[in-house]
């Protein structure tokens, strides 16, 4: 059985390339990054290499990233000082952004008790610029931090990043976004578009799990959450893993160089889907702006199907289909996603959505064969409907 992988969002296979640079790395480049003997700065010398190589795509300097083990990490590293280094008093954020932005800010909430207020979004999931200034109008007697998420990992919607940068500058308030669906599939030069911090995950663009960065804006000290060491100029406890952000590097150096060859590619096999999906199923519907291109991701569909079905997650899993859920139910949890629940009403939550994520290693023919799959298992279902 031919085997599918649309679940790019959730992680993307390791390019080719990145192994070789890791193997390489690993054969190679024992040395530990603290150790001052030739091994030790051997390593060294390749992280501050890949560290300077990574902050180039960003128009930013090399001494403004700090490796993490990832996304969540990262997220955590910034929110964390923007309350205990920085003086932050208030964060300005929405009910859809990844958890790693949600319970952190709750957390901190309840132990350096700050307040957390939560911008409003439409039923399209688009955020309320009005609402975000006039938030920031009420609060402007204290430091404010904006935290929003430039690709909305379920859905997929865009953040107009430019237009929120100047909406914080505006107002004299810091600007987190958790970028890890958006790095290596849209640019980012921070001279143009000024944010303070922003968090990105190697998995996310066909690089190695465990392993990303933070940005933070030049002149923001640095306080750890991991203690015990002095890596990373004392901002992160923990041996440098390196072989990991050696590809990284590589893994950023091929998405960023394909970037707009990818965009075309993706975007042709994602308008394709949609238009194969409303051919063949009767009121489907596309869940945040996911089926609008200019306003989604072109690697992330969100899709609502007419009726509810609680085993087609794992129907598809069985048909060698990997993709990932969006409703109640359908997985085996009693929890659906927190996204849709803020969006959808209830009759419109506890339909079926998945999640289809693509990436350049997505053909046309595997849509093709998810479109039959999905109608012979329409088929069953109805089959089964019928003689109950």
């Amino acid at each position: 059985m031919k085997t599918i992988y649309l679940d790019n969002a959730a992680t993307t296979p390791i390019d080719k390339e990145v192994i070789d640079v890791m193997y390489e790395s690993m054969l190679h480049n024992n040395g530990n990054p603290s150790s001052i003997h030739q091994f030790g700065r051997k390593a060294k010398s390749s992280v501050e290499t890949a560290r300077k190589n990574i902050a180039k795509h960003f128009n930013v300097s090399a001494s403004e990233l700090i490796f993490t083990a990832g996304g969540t990490e990262a997220d955590n590293l910034i929110l964390q000082n923007a309350v205990t280094n920085l003086g932050i008093k208030v964060i300005i954020t929405s009910k859809i952004e990844h958890h790693a932005v949600l319970h952190t800010a709750e957390h901190l909430k309840k132990t350096y008790d700050i307040h957390v207020v939560f911008v409003d979004v439409d039923a399209k999931g688009n955020i309320d610029l009005k609402h975000l200034e006039a938030l920031l109008d009420a609060h402007k007697a204290q430091k404010c931090l904006v935290s929003l998420m430039y690709v909305n990992n379920e859905i997929g919607n865009l953040l107009p990043l430019a237009k929120v940068s100047a909406i914080c500058k505006d107002y004299n308030a810091l600007f987190h976004s958790d970028t890890v669906q958006a790095i290596g599939h849209y640019p980012l030069d921070l001279q143009r578009t000024p944010i303070d911090f922003f968090a990105a995950s190697a998995h996310k663009f066909h690089g190695p799990k465990g392993v990303g960065f933070a940005y933070f804006k030049k002149g923001f000290g640095i306080q750890p959450i991991l203690h015990g060491g002095n890596q990373e100029k004392g901002a992160r406890s923990s041996t440098e893993n390196v072989h990991s952000i050696l590809g990284m590097e590589k893994a950023l150096e091929i998405a960023v160089s394909n970037i707009e060859k990818d965009k075309v590619y993706l975007t042709s096999l994602k308008t394709y889907f949609i238009s194969e999906l409303q051919s063949n199923f009767k009121d489907v519907a596309f869940n945040g702006n996911s089926n609008l291109l200019d306003k989604s991701s072109y690697t992330i569909l969100s899709v609502r199907f007419a009726k509810a079905n609680d085993m087609l997650l794992f129907t598809l899993d069985l048909n060698g289909i990997a993709v990932s859920g969006g409703s109640a139910c359908q997985s085996g949890s009693s929890k659906g996603s927190h996204v849709l629940e803020e969006l959808l009403n209830t009759v419109e939550a506890s339909k079926t959505s998945i999640r289809f994520s693509f990436s350049k290693n997505t053909t046309k023919e595997e849509i093709d064969i998810t479109i039959e799959k999905l109608k012979k298992i329409r088929s069953i279902a109805n089959t089964n409907k019928g003689t109950k």
